[in-house]
């Protein structure tokens, strides 16, 4: 049996407080085999009845990337006008994508027509395909942050439009597209916090007993 001592929980703890949405990103390669890497650890993962729901798309080609970073720039002028007055122009200044200079980019699909697993466990909850893969995403983002790389989860995107520029099944469910990348600087607060958008605020808040 492995066992884990003080020192190790407490590094565990300090990984979580370092890992960070990364919207800044020096424009370094990424090493040969370091996205590979980073699905095998999330891979690892647990999902529900073992369907191993999830499905990594490496975007290499620059002309899907060049659609994907015009993607993201209509949807955030559509962002951008659902705001008013100072909180407008507040977001106006928020860098929220490391796409142009970010060396790795990787689409998170969902596999909701898979029968590995046989459905076990989804036949009242079929979102838990979807959650399986987000838990196997945090399992990849604390490996990256291990190695020293930097993930950003790039969410202002239209889900459509990402299927048809990466051209995947259409059973597959759009979770998320990240930017993998070493960071510009490293920071133990949400860039948010610092931005002044929001704080990060106590568990506390988020918790209640029955």
């Amino acid at each position: 049996m492995v066992t884990f001592d003080d020192q190790f929980r407490h590094q565990l703890r300090e990984l979580f407080i370092w890992r960070r949405d990364v919207r800044r990103f020096r424009t370094d390669p990424l090493p040969d085999g370091a996205l590979e890497r980073l699905i095998d650890i999330a891979c690892l993962s647990p999902s529900v009845g073992l369907s191993q729901p999830w499905r990594f798309v490496i975007v290499q080609d620059a002309a899907r990337r060049s659609a994907v970073v015009e993607d993201y720039k209509a949807c955030n002028a559509d962002a951008l006008a659902s705001y008013s007055g100072e909180r407008a122009t507040q977001y106006a200044t928020l860098k929220l994508s490391g796409l142009a200079e970010a060396p790795g980019h990787l689409a998170v699909f969902a596999d909701k027509a898979s029968d590995i697993g046989h459905g076990l466990g989804r036949m009242t909850m079929t979102e838990t395909i979807e959650y399986s893969v987000v838990a196997a995403i945090c399992s990849m983002w604390l490996a990256a942050r291990a190695e020293g790389f930097g993930l950003g989860w790039v969410s202002i995107l239209n889900p459509a439009r990402i299927h048809a520029i990466l051209d995947v099944p259409e059973s597959w469910r759009f979770i998320g597209y990240f930017c993998i990348g070493y960071p510009q600087a490293e920071f133990d607060r949400p860039e948010l916090e610092r931005a002044n958008w929001e704080y990060r605020r106590p568990p506390t808040e988020f918790t209640i007993r029955r």
